[in-house]
């Protein structure tokens, strides 16, 4: 920004107020010159231009008619100071009269930044204290000198500096201006460790915030030195290895030295590992004799062997605080005690369950909900007004609060209650948008061009429900998707949802026909443990298979007879229920943990059509570190007709594409090669597995992109016998002649030996690249296939919309 032009010669004045300059320094308050006291009779007031002399005069703490000393005078000068209205003051005491000289602080008219580029002007105004309009004074412009110089620092520019200014204007007014040389970036050269033997330089660098600078960070704030962040990264070292067994981990100095070009730190952090501990024994004592010391044992998740960590103390100690409050004792002091012994490098640990002060909840506020109604934020509130305080009823309240995903940030607070065995439980929370409104337009390998516009709220009218509405367009497949979901059903923890979809697949170029589904579903889920929920399920839908009349002609073999045979429209009243543990550590991007589900579907309750379908899933996580995450995958499934009705071909499984990489969608199972075609049948079983590890990409965490190998493996297969007949001509070596019709007129059928159906083995193994694109999350996938059959279909790279990002 432009420095402001002068107004006249003779009304501006440019004073370079340099930081340690005595411009910048406040004068010291002038002592008042009263030599001999007396009563005051007059007060005037000299030198002020805006302020009225009442107002000077209603500041002092003498008036007319009070007698007047050297102390009292001195303390009137301080009282006139402490307003920030006056640069200088000065007393006198003259025959009756007080004589108050002041100079007037100038009122600020505009407050400027010159030089600044990697801070906007925007953040500068937040963060300094002077205003437009408001009084100038130097001890307010040192401050917010130090202030800007602190903002620098953090931003990684140590040898930014800051020089006010101040154009002089009429009126007592004047123009403030921050003239700021930003300097260059100082960045981080190399983050070095000495005395690290368990762990490479390389693991303990993914372990501290300071990065690294290169040349692709340049979007990283962490890549720049703070010091204040070496403190953090001592203490996220501390926690790293006193969770791998180091108890006498210590940190002996982080030191940071600036290369003598100027151009960067060397952060070299010395560290002194200790000894690898175990878990030697692992008692617990109370003297609380309801409690069991030997139940309360068995519930500590810690075993004797076990690599020592510090957050299976805290998990113990949560565990043992909630068992006793499950128990009645809801003031229990839960404490462990530590015993190591270096030469066997093992670590006894006692845990001593104490009773507690009694402590009552009296009152919980809601805080910081400006969108989301009390009720639904109380409802995930372990405790209410009047129970006892149970801190892990509390740290659990908190957590299933941040679960719900419409607040940035949560916190429970204890404030002083009425009582001195009363606290106040505060619940501050941030909102962040929860809903959704999407449009994207773009081009899939599957799909070809694919039109997507999707709602979302969920948070619907603050009352915690969510609603869903999608329609996506392509050329493959149509679908129109409305969801309502309301979690607390009647008050009660019971989520009930509702979805009615229209889906049209066009699979001619996959399986020769076109499928059109319209249904609804209500659906219920409800807990059945901490960590496991069940669910129930009731679907009516119509589903209509169609393909052109002309392709079925036998004769010409154009398309399967097992497919033309599927011809109709068929309804299905189907009722299914299914439980899921889940106890990973996130849902969205885990790291650690496993999960089950199970779920099963019976259709023949009415409708056309019969059979039981039963499906499972599990998944296994383990993070080595933040770069590499292995997860074991699996799912398996079978479905079956009842009654004399076989699966028809839109029942059955698909399997390929996102579902099994490195063959096309459909790509595998079983398959009818009749007359050179090519139609994928569908399978009634099916299990596939997938080992995958995700790696690092060494880009920038904000570019959004990660990597992972994998291998996926398994098999789909089985039909009905009836699925695997053809019409047999009268001569196959003559088609000419027609085929074999039976009494009444109907073609004969029999095995076709052009099906092919086994649950042969197939696996492929590649490379999948995950991207949050400004398009949206894109999955790209390069395969390689291990083992196949000769019809099955394969690919080597696939790109699409991410299933987990």
């Amino acid at each position: 920004m432009s420095r402001p032009r002068a107004r006249s010669a003779a009304l501006v004045t440019g004073l370079a107020l340099l930081l340690g300059s005595t411009a910048l320094v406040a004068p010291e308050p002038a002592a008042a010159q009263v030599q001999q006291g007396g009563v005051v009779k007059r007060i005037i007031v000299k030198g002020n231009e805006r302020i009225e002399p009442s107002t000077v005069i209603s500041y002092l703490p003498i008036q007319v008619g009070d007698t007047v000393d050297s102390a009292k005078a001195d303390l009137a000068l301080k009282a006139l100071f402490r307003t920030d209205l006056f640069s200088d003051v000065k007393i006198d005491y003259q025959d009756g009269d007080l004589i108050v000289t002041v100079v007037e602080n100038p009122i600020i008219n505009r407050v400027l930044f010159e030089g600044n580029s990697s801070l906007k002007e925007d953040k500068l105004k937040d963060e300094v204290s002077v205003r437009p309009r408001g009084i100038f004074t130097r001890t307010k412009v040192q401050s917010d000198v130090a202030r800007i110089l602190e903002l620098y620092r953090r931003s990684g520019r140590i040898s930014a500096t800051v020089t006010p200014q101040i154009v002089e204007l009429p009126q007592k007014r004047v123009d403030l201006i921050f003239k700021i040389d930003e300097g260059p970036k100082t960045g981080i050269l190399r983050v070095n460790f000495l005395g690290n033997k368990a762990f490479s330089d390389n693991d303990l660098r993914g372990v501290v915030v300071t990065e690294q600078s290169h040349w692709y960070k340049f979007f990283s704030s962490e890549a720049n030195y703070d010091p204040d962040r070496l403190e953090y990264d001592k203490e996220q070292l501390r926690k790293f290895y006193r969770n791998r067994g180091y108890y006498d981990f210590r940190v002996i100095s982080a030191v940071a030295e600036l290369a003598p070009d100027k151009n960067g730190f060397v952060v070299t952090y010395t560290i002194d590992e200790g000894p690898e501990y175990k878990f030697g024994k692992i008692s617990v004592e109370t003297e609380l004799q309801k409690l069991n010391p030997g139940i309360l044992q068995a519930l500590v998740p810690i075993h004797t062997g076990e690599i020592y960590q510090d957050k299976r103390l805290e998990d113990a100690t949560d565990a043992l605080t909630f068992a006793a409050g499950a128990a009645g004792f809801a003031f229990v002091d839960v404490r462990p005690r530590f015993t190591a012994h270096r030469d066997t490098k093992t670590i006894d640990v006692v845990f001593d369950v104490k009773e507690g002060p009694r402590v009552y909840i009296g009152r919980i506020d809601i805080v910081g909900n400006t969108q989301t109604l009390d009720y639904v934020i109380r409802r995930e509130m372990n405790v209410t007004e009047g129970d006892a305080y149970n801190r892990a009823l509390v740290d659990r309240s908190k957590q299933q609060i941040k679960a719900l995903g419409f607040f940035k940030d949560v916190d429970i607070t204890e404030t002083p209650g009425s009582a001195p065995d009363r606290t106040n439980l505060q619940v501050k929370v941030t909102e962040q948008p929860t809903g959704e409104l999407t449009f994207s337009a773009g081009y899939s390998s599957i799909d070809q061009l694919v039109l997507d516009v999707g709602f979302a709220q969920h948070n619907f009218r603050g009352r915690g429900q969510d609603l869903r509405a999608r329609v996506s367009w392509g050329s493959i497949s149509k679908q129109v998707d409305l969801s309502f979901t309301e979690p607390r059903f009647g008050g009660r923890d019971l989520a009930l949802g509702t979805d009615i979809y229209y889906y049209d697949y066009d699979l001619s170029q996959f399986s020769a026909y076109r499928s059109k589904s319209l249904g609804a579903n209500v659906r219920v889920s409800f807990p059945m443990s901490l960590n496991s929920r069940g669910s129930a399920l009731y679907t009516l839908r119509t589903d209509n298979v169609s393909l052109d009349p002309s392709l079925c002609d036998p004769t010409l073999g154009l398309v399967s007879f097992a497919i033309c045979n599927e011809r109709g429209s068929f309804l299905t009243s189907l009722a299914g229920y299914g439980w899921r543990l889940d106890r990973r550590n996130d849902a969205i991007n885990p790291s650690r943990g496993f999960f089950i589900s199970v779920n099963q579907d019976f259709a023949g309750l009415g409708g056309d059509v019969r059979y039981v379908r039963t499906e499972g899933q599990t998944g296994w996580y383990h993070g080595f570190s933040k770069d590499f995450i292995l997860s074991v995958t699996g799912e398996a499934g079978f479905v079956g007709g009842w009654g004399g009705d076989h699966v028809r071909i839109n029942d059955r499984f698909y399997k390929g594409g996102n579902d099994f990489r490195g063959f096309q969608t459909a790509g595998i199972g079983p398959r009818d090669l009749s007359f050179g075609r090519s139609d994928a049948l569908g399978g009634k079983a099916y299990a596939i597995g997938s080992v995958e590890l995700t790696v690092p990409t060494f880009l920038p965490e904000q570019y959004g992109i990660k990597a992972a190998l994998f291998t996926d493996f398994g098999t789909l297969g089985l039909l009905d016998p009836v699925d695997k007949l053809t019409p047999v001509p009268v001569d196959p070596n003559d088609l000419t002649q027609g085929f074999k019709k039976d009494a009444n007129g109907s073609f004969i059928l029999a095995p076709n030996p052009d099906i092919k159906d086994d649950l042969s083995l197939r696996a492929s193994a590649g490379i999948s690249i995950f991207w949050k694109s400004p398009m949206g999350p894109l999955r790209f996938d390069l395969s390689a296939v291990l083992a196949k059959q000769p019809y099955d279909k394969t690919e080597a790279f696939r790109f699409s919309t991410a299933t987990r990002f």
